[in-house]
Order: C-alpha cells, then sequence, then structure tokens
C-alpha cells in the first residue's frame, strides 16, 4: 500500500430529523466498502469547508442545507494516510435524501449508532453523540 504523507481536508455532515441523524454506507467499489460514515467529502482546492458541505451533500444525496453550522473538527490518521474532518451540524434542508452514488442511508438514533461499523474517524464523534437527541439548537447558522 502507498503511503501518503499529504492529509485530506474532509466535511461530515450530521444531518438531523426528529432525532436521528442520517448515516450512509460505502458502496462496493469504493474504499473502505461497507462501513458506515457520515454524509460528506473532500474539499476541493481554494474551496472553504462550507461551500464543500454544500456542493458534497448536492452531489451525493441532492440536499441543499438551509440551516447548518460548524460544531468541531478532528484529526485522525489512517494507515495511509491522515485526514482532517470538519463536522457541521444540519437540520433544516428541503426535500428528501436520495442515494445518487449508490449508498444504503439510514436513520439512526445516537443510541443505535453505536452498533454499526462506523468509519474509524467517525467513531469518536459516534460515541460523543450517543447520549444526546440532537444538535444544541443554541448554534447558530454561520
Amino acid at each position: 500500500m502507498k503511503r501518503s504523507s499529504a492529509c485530506f481536508d474532509v466535511v461530515a455532515a450530521i444531518i438531523w430529523r426528529e432525532g436521528r441523524y442520517l448515516a450512509v454506507r460505502r458502496p462496493p467499489g469504493k474504499a473502505m466498502a461497507g462501513m458506515w460514515e457520515f454524509p460528506g467529502g473532500k474539499i476541493e482546492a481554494g474551496e472553504s469547508p462550507r461551500a464543500a458541505l454544500a456542493r458534497e451533500l448536492r452531489e451525493e444525496l441532492g440536499l441543499f442545507p438551509t440551516c447548518f453550522a460548524f460544531w468541531k473538527e478532528v484529526y485522525y490518521v489512517y494507515p495511509d494516510h491522515p485526514v482532517r474532518l470538519a463536522f457541521f451540524h444540519v437540520w433544516e434542508f428541503p426535500g428528501e435524501p436520495e442515494a445518487l452514488e449508490g449508498q444504503e442511508m439510514s436513520w439512526l438514533t445516537p443510541g443505535q449508532a453505536l452498533d454499526f461499523p462506523f468509519l474509524e474517524a467517525d467513531t469518536g464523534v459516534v460515541r460523543e453523540l450517543a447520549g444526546t437527541a440532537g444538535p444544541s439548537f443554541s448554534l447558530v447558522a454561520d
């Protein structure tokens, strides 16, 4: 396996609806296929995290988030590369998400998510969310 020292900057969305958040399963043919994750993807050169989040949710799920806020950053080192993830809570969006990239989707309570095999970079966030009923709505959409 080729090692890379380049850090991948990634956005991840914790999309809430009625006390559940959306998890997606990586489809066959992708790295780490079969693992669950938060929707999102790589930030492109010159792109802000907010713009990357909007683009990724549009491309992956057909969603246009209208209320979302940055929550936290997580740094994780996989065997072949490090990743820096910018997590956003998303709580308003018109329409319903669609699996535009062939991924499986599931709305999970924070407690249910503990039983799903999430990507290693996401597991700390899954554990942190386990005792919650949703984002703190004291967050201000920026």
